[in-house]
């Protein structure tokens, strides 16, 4: 009887000790799976960061056309460097605009945002007040601009003087370089192979408008001053003080007896906006109307400012008869 006893003693001793060599071996599984899995999390995780740098681009948001075209040279493909522009393109100079819901969305998404400055950009400083943290750009950094028709303010478009535009190419690069400094040696070596073309560009200008040194001309808003110093010509009046507005009846003849006086032949309209205005000047004054563009818009080529100067001379030449 005590045989028996004690032999069944065992078998309860064994069975429970398998029992908990049973219960010990899946509890080592359960935290070799669960080790396993957090390495293969872990190793997904390091996958995707690497993956994420890899993929990583650098923002730049324009504000509008020129300085879209500027920058998208400077930054010419240069791979994880993206150019975008915030104003559409059909959008003239910027004087009246104001920011869209997409403008916004471009300014959240945006590692670095270009302006051409001098006050052109009015519509941005609410906006950029609430993005303390975004570089700026500014293109027109040490340009000494002319002091605008309009009260207070300065005539900032001087990225139609061809020089001037190269100033602000450099400008930007060095802006670029110093906000995304991985791609520094690239936008230095894109900048001066921009600028080398503008500066050939100006020499043949300067070439072909030089018989127009010391003309007067009257264009529809003051966009040209700088183009018409920089060739030797004299904007001796404009259609409009304020681009999108029609000028009064009084601005009209007064512009009518200016152009009188002067005896000037020609007028000069911009297609970015209506010309009625000078088509009743041009009606009372026998004077001729002719289109110049201030390179606000445009196919967003490299190449379209380049190409929009280029028509502008040819244009001048025709309305001269050059």
């Amino acid at each position: 009887m005590q045989s028996r006893h004690c032999l069944r003693c065992v078998c309860i001793y064994q069975a429970k000790n398998r029992f908990n060599y049973r219960r010990k071996a899946s509890a080592q599984q359960a935290d070799e799976t669960n080790r396993m899995g957090k390495r293969i999390i872990f190793c997904l995780f390091l996958m995707c960061l690497s993956l994420s740098f890899s993929l990583a681009e650098t923002n730049i948001l324009t504000t509008f056309y020129p300085m879209y075209i500027l920058t998208q040279n400077v930054a010419l493909d240069i791979e994880g460097v993206t150019v975008t522009n915030m104003a559409e393109q059909t959008v003239g100079c910027l004087h009246d605009y104001t920011l869209q819901t997409q403008d916004m969305v471009a300014l959240e998404q945006a590692d670095i945002l270009v302006i051409n400055g001098g006050g052109i950009e009015q519509f941005m400083e609410r906006a950029l007040a609430v993005q303390p943290d975004l570089p700026v750009v500014d293109a027109s950094l040490g340009i000494e601009m002319e002091p605008s028709v309009e009260e207070g303010l300065l005539n900032a478009h001087v990225w139609m003087d061809p020089v001037l535009a190269e100033v602000q190419v450099k400008n930007i690069a060095g802006g670029l370089a110093a906000a995304d400094p991985t791609h520094a040696e690239q936008y230095a070596a894109n900048a001066e192979a921009y600028c080398s073309r503008l500066s050939e560009m100006d020499q043949e200008l300067k070439a072909e408008l030089a018989p127009l040194a010391g003309m007067n001309i009257i264009t529809f808003h003051e966009a040209f001053n700088y183009f018409a110093r920089r060739y030797g010509m004299n904007v001796a009046g404009v259609i409009a003080t304020e681009p999108g507005e029609e000028p009064s009846t009084r601005e009209i003849a007064d512009t009518c007896d200016l152009v009188l006086d002067l005896g000037i032949r020609t007028l000069f309209v911009e297609p970015q906006y209506p010309k009625t205005a000078a088509e009743v000047i041009a009606r009372e004054t026998g004077a001729s109307l002719y289109t110049l563009d201030p390179c606000v818009s445009g196919d967003g080529t490299p190449g379209n400012y380049e190409a929009i100067q280029r028509q502008n001379a040819e244009v001048l030449k025709e309305a001269f008869g050059l």
